[in-house]
């Protein structure tokens, strides 16, 4: 199936009555119906054309998604329009912002007064990134479509070869169904293609868009550290763990009631322990709570 290409958008005028009645195809070829008439505004100007789909009913095409070429009137679908908008736009403000970056360099006494344009193309970038993340659902969305066109398609051919081979169709039949489900293949292969082409270019400019603000996100980061004081420092200090200190005999321990001689040397070692739980009260103090747990201890 051949694909139209549209190298020269000649959109319709006023002057182009003579498209009524004239048969509608899509970029690949495919026919979608006929042209009935056109909505006009109350100056004149073309708004809407009217196109007999056929089963589908009459479908109310906006102006600017339609092409007059030679006998047949061209269907652009809505995607590639607000795609191919969004990348014309988006490599225009990159272009701008990139010779705007170039002068300031040249000239390092035009930073102030290029500033205020420098930020108008920053926030049309932001504009233009909410666009961009509504056009990357959009293809998504048709990619699934074409998918399952994909998928009826192949089924529907499959089927009449089946039914080509136990003698259910005759040889035209078969043909036939064969010749337009190829159709419907080709044009959901152009299609999908063209689709993934649009993505990447769109993913390319997304990295440019990084690559050009990479540098304003350096200095907005030096500015800070160069404005963040050490007393907005906030440290974390642990507890220290509470230290007490009782003296163990060098000699063997006795057993318990029999009296240990005076002259055993005595060594003072310092263990830390964690603070035992305890409740305190509010006529309880925490010396006297330490020497209670101490005198605990050593009667053990």
């Amino acid at each position: 199936m051949p694909v139209i290409q549209i190298s020269k958008a000649l959109h319709m005028t006023n002057d182009d009555i003579e498209i009524i009645g004239k048969n509608v195809k899509d970029m690949y070829g495919t026919f979608m119906g006929k042209v009935v008439g056109t909505i006009t505004d109350i100056d004149g100007s073309i708004q809407s054309v009217g196109i007999d789909c056929g089963s589908q009913g009459l479908q109310q095409i906006p102006y600017e998604q339609l092409v007059a070429q030679g006998e047949v009137v061209i269907f652009i679908p809505k995607w590639r329009l607000d795609s191919q908008r969004l990348i014309r736009e988006k490599q225009l403000t990159l272009r701008r912002l990139k010779a705007l970056i170039d002068i300031v360099s040249e000239n390092d006494d035009m930073k102030a007064d290029a500033e205020i344009i420098h930020e108008k193309y920053r926030s049309k970038l932001v504009s233009l990134d909410e666009t961009e993340r509504e056009i990357k659902a959009i293809l998504d969305a048709r990619l699934i479509e074409l998918d399952e066109q994909m998928k009826s398609a192949k089924m529907l051919s499959f089927d009449a070869r089946v039914q080509y081979k136990s003698n259910e169709i005759s040889d035209a039949t078969f043909e036939t169904v064969k010749s337009c489900t190829t159709e419907v293949i080709e044009h959901v292969t152009h299609e999908t293609a063209e689709i993934a082409n649009v993505k990447s270019r769109i993913a390319d400019l997304e990295l440019e868009v990084q690559e050009i603000t990479a540098p304003d996100i350096q200095e907005s980061a030096v500015s800070y550290l160069e404005t963040y004081t050490p007393q907005q420092i906030v440290r974390t200090v642990l507890p220290e763990v509470p230290t007490q200190s009782f003296v163990i005999p060098s000699g063997p321990i006795e057993a318990h009631g029999t009296p240990i001689p005076k002259t055993r040397t005595e060594t003072e070692v310092t263990f830390a322990f964690p603070e035992p739980p305890q409740q305190v009260t509010a006529d309880t103090s925490k010396d006297n709570n330490n020497n209670d747990w101490l005198a605990r201890m050593e009667a053990q």
